[in-house]
């Protein structure tokens, strides 16, 4: 039955309003764009101005729908286009929210004010600003709206647009003379577009307003600002014109030297420039790496293999300038240029490297001046003891010589006075390393940044190497008497073998603790949190792996994994199980790492101690094995990055390999003990005399077969002398443990390097190494009871829970380590101890809580969270027997809690 017959043969009500919102037939035909169904209701007496419950009427669900043919019936039949519903919108609110430019245009017809506002004080050109309808707003300036109208809290047509980066709306309201007006708070549309990363409509404003450019600028130095946004802005900003590029280049280059002089200044605040500078200079060199935008040849490539906008050439003609010293004859260090400069102007930031060298070398001519006041202190010191022994000369001393004694005091009494005051001298020196090693070190790491953006990846500034090796002295007293300074500010050391190796015994001699600190906010330095607890985990990032055959199947997984993924977290699941979570992952590592130096597969050889290994030199025996020598060096990779431990020793040889350390002749004992207690017999006596006939070649065996190996060319004719037979020692040393097993070393390495860096390793030695990988190899039962919590109503003075640590005393190590890895999955204790085992959402203490006992019901427990499910057992012999039982048949294999 039509609509029509229903209306002509009831009594019903045509306005009547149902539903929660309370809306009428005219509302929900006029939604729907039903045209028909709305004429009739109208000419049955409709109201066309009925609001429903939150005050919209047919005309607003027409303009929002952009039901035209609706509204214009309405319109026709008088619908009041002025009426605001509960938030104050209009009809024309909802054309100009939605952009219907078409409709907009008959009903402005109809409308006397085309700035009514909202409750927000804010009218449809704001919105249509807001939303980037570019003819919408056309249209309502065409029709008289108020261009710089601002809402209840300041903010104009010209704000919403650049609130949403809307540059069309933003460029078109300029075009007509809107005002670059603040908001109520002084919130610009300039600093709502910089915290979008909107550059386009930054672009457009400093068109119009060109002063804005350099209010750009220095908002690099605002804290509260991300510091992405801006680099994204004056990314968009550099690449429009070459000279655009410069200009942003030198500005932020002349920011950055006055914050840098500030730093210098020992009245500011150290903490705040500090920030501010290398912020600074962060962001100059991301937009110098950028470079300007223009068209390609094709054959222009970045440092990253990338096509760059710019070729080098423009870069190191033109940009090196700005961080380059001109002035070759004020500084030493700038020998390296690669080209050569002709003007004498100096450029922004070479103000303050100048400034830097002055501080430096003022500060090494004070060290040398306090070496040799020293000297003279000690000189003095020697003078008076000899006056005092004067002073004690017998009576009967002449006249003449207690004059000259009365003298020799004075004098003394002088140099004294001297010597304090040199040594006040000194103190004063300390005073100024210490007010400004931190502010200088500061500046150091702003000029390696600098330098650094100039050259290819991986390679290292020859000028910041030579500004190193010139100032090296000062550098060091820096670090000596601050070595915080190198986690600090000289993250060069990292980055830099060349600088390395000049600071190495300094770095090493920090806290093993401070080092790992270190270690693992540069090895996760710009990556999201790598906890995997925190990351969703993607059903095809899962690493699906087969129990019965791990090492195949884990081999195959993680070759095929992506890389960047790996290091941010991982995901594990036995095939045909349903567990998953850092429980599942800690015993991957766990089982894995065993698999590793099975036998079968070749790969690894036992030691003479019995419990290490290192790679077999006959290991290509298996034809994969350098394909599985590099993917053991990928899951020991992983497990450092994601510090999980691993059921495996090395030997310290192989860790020395790991670290790039040389092998030394009693690296030899752990393959052959006997071997280098000769090689020790040769290094403790004179062989001169002893007819021994050795020479620069010796036997080794080869799949079973004696070949003769010559340590150096023409080894088989060159004699071992008492001279010489340091040399022999050493080679010998690297025959047996470096060239017999190099191809498996490189492989190895390939893939450990894939997760940990070279240089982030170095700052480890071969047992701090074994410690970070395998934890502490002995269980210390007094620290885990001193490291366990009881929860679920047990308390430390319960008595299962005295009975379950006596078991544990009880308990072989080998039982120990069984329980360890029944309840966290892993059977290592991490450096530190107890205090520092891992669950899924970080530290998480040994935990035991209570269950309900029932008869033979064994012992339980939840990995992720490191807890023991341990039953209220009525005798101490029945909680052994179960948690043994539980141990020896349960320590394998999860299942959804």
């Amino acid at each position: 039955r039509s609509v029509s017959e229903l209306l002509s043969n009831s009594k019903f009500d045509v306005n009547y309003a149902f539903g929660r919102v309370k809306r009428s037939l005219l509302h929900i035909a006029a939604n729907c764009g039903s045209v028909e169904c709305l004429v009739l209701l109208l000419k049955k007496g409709a109201n066309p101005n009925y609001q429903d419950i939150s005050g919209c009427t047919p005309l607003h669900l027409a303009a929002r729908n952009g039901q035209k043919k609706c509204m214009s019936k309405l319109l026709e039949y008088n619908a009041d286009v002025n009426i605001c519903n509960n938030e104050g919108l209009t009809a024309i609110h909802w054309l100009a929210v939605n952009g219907r430019t078409e409709l907009l245009h008959d009903l402005v017809q109809h409308v006397t004010n085309v700035d009514v506002e909202d409750a927000m004080g804010q009218t449809a050109l704001h919105v249509a600003c807001q939303n980037g309808h570019k003819t919408t707003v056309q249209c309502l300036l065409d029709s008289g709206a108020d261009i710089n109208r601002p809402n209840v809290s300041g903010a104009t047509p010209l704000y919403f647009a650049c609130s949403h980066g809307q540059r069309d709306t933003a460029q078109i309201l300029l075009m007509r003379g809107a005002k670059y007006l603040p908001d109520k708070n002084g919130v610009t549309p300039l600093d709502l577009c910089v915290q979008g990363g909107y550059g386009e409509t930054c672009e457009v404003l400093i068109q119009y307003h060109p002063r804005l450019f350099q209010t750009i600028i220095q908002m690099t130095q605002n804290e509260d600002l991300r510091e992405n946004m801006l680099r994204q802005v004056l990314e968009h900003l550099s690449q429009q014109s070459e000279s655009q590029y410069l200009k942003i280049l030198t500005s932020l280059a002349e920011v950055a030297t006055t914050n840098g002089h500030k730093l210098l200044s020992l009245s500011s605040n150290y903490e705040a420039q500090m920030k501010s500078l290398l912020r600074i200079v962060r962001i100059f060199c991301h937009v110098f790496r950028i470079g300007p935008s223009s068209p390609s040849n094709g054959n222009d490539m970045g440092y990253n293999g990338n096509k760059t906008p710019r070729s080098q050439v423009f870069k190191v003609r033109k940009v090196y300038d700005v961080v380059r010293k001109i002035d070759v004859k004020e500084m030493n260090f700038t020998k390296h240029a690669f080209i050569n400069q002709t003007s004498h102007e100096q450029e922004p930031l070479e103000l303050l490297w100048h400034s830097l060298d002055e501080w430096l070398v003022l500060i090494a001519t004070e060290l040398m001046k306090n070496k040799r006041d020293s000297a003279n202190i000690t000189s003095i010191l020697l003078k008076q003891k000899g006056a005092d022994h004067q002073d004690a000369a017998p009576s009967f001393a002449t006249e003449g010589a207690e004059g000259r004694k009365e003298l020799s005091t004075d004098a003394v009494e002088l140099k004294t006075y001297d010597v304090a005051g040199k040594q006040e001298a000194c103190a004063d020196c300390q005073d100024v390393i210490s007010m400004t090693a931190n502010r200088l070190s500061a500046v150091i790491q702003a000029f390696y940044m600098c330098c650094s953006c100039q050259m290819p990846q991986g390679m290292t500034s020859p000028r910041f190497i030579e500004f190193v090796c010139k100032h090296d002295d000062v550098l060091k007293c820096f670090v000596n008497r601050n070595p915080k300074i190198i986690f600090d500010h000289f993250h060069f050391l990292l980055e830099c073998p060349e600088l390395m190796s000049r600071f190495m015994h300094i770095i090493k001699a920090q806290p093993f603790k401070d080092r790992c600190e270190w270690f693992y906010e540069h090895l996760h330095a710009g990556q999201p949190d790598s906890d995997m607890v925190h990351r969703p985990v993607n059903e095809n990032d899962i690493l699906l792996v087969h129990r019965d055959s791990i090492f195949r199947s884990s081999c195959e997984v993680v070759s095929k994994a992506n890389c960047a993924k790996l290091k941010q977290g991982i995901a594990v699941r036995f095939h045909g199980e349903e567990g998953m979570g850092q429980g599942v992952v800690r015993e991957w590592f766990d089982i894995l790492s065993s698999e590793i130096v099975n036998p079968d597969y070749a790969l690894f050889t036992q030691s003479a101690d019995g419990t290490t290994f290192q790679p077999n030199s006959n290991s290509s025996v298996n034809p994969d094995h350098l394909n599985y020598f590099r993917f053991a060096g990928q899951i020991l990779g992983l497990a450092l990055n994601h510090r999980q431990l691993v059921n495996i020793y090395f030997t310290r040889s192989f860790y020395k390999h790991i670290l790039g350390i040389p092998v030394n002749y009693q690296d030899v004992a752990s393959i052959d003990p006997e071997y280098a207690k000769n090689l020790q017999w040769i290094l403790d006596n004179d062989i001169s005399d002893l007819g021994l006939e050795l020479t620069f070649s010796v036997e080794t065996d080869v799949f079973g077969a004696m070949e003769e190996v010559p340590l150096k060319p023409g080894g088989a004719s060159i004699l071992v002398t008492q001279e010489n037979k340091a040399e022999y020692v050493q080679l010998v040393t690297e025959l047996r443990m470096t060239r017999a097993i190099q191809p498996q070393i490189n492989a190895f390495l390939q893939g450990f390097h894939m997760f940990i860096p070279p240089s982030l390793i170095q700052l480890f030695d071969e047992y701090e190494l074994e410690l970070l990988l395998s934890g502490m190899p002995e269980i210390d039962v007094n620290d885990w009871l001193k490291n366990t919590e009881y929860t679920s109503g047990y308390e430390r003075g319960d008595q299962v829970i005295q009975w379950f640590w006596d078991v544990v005393e009880e308990l072989t190590q080998e039982e120990r380590v069984l329980l360890l890895q029944f309840v966290t999955g892993s059977s290592r204790v991490p450096h530190g101890g107890f205090a520092h085992i891992m669950g899924g959402s970080g530290l998480q203490n040994f935990t035991i809580a209570a269950v309900p006992y029932t008869a033979n019901l064994l012992p339980t427990s939840s990995t992720c969270i490191n807890m023991l499910k341990l039953p209220e057992y009525p005798s101490k012999e029945i909680l052994k027997d179960r948690l043994l039982v539980a141990l020896h048949c349960g320590s394998y294999g999860y299942t959804m809690a």
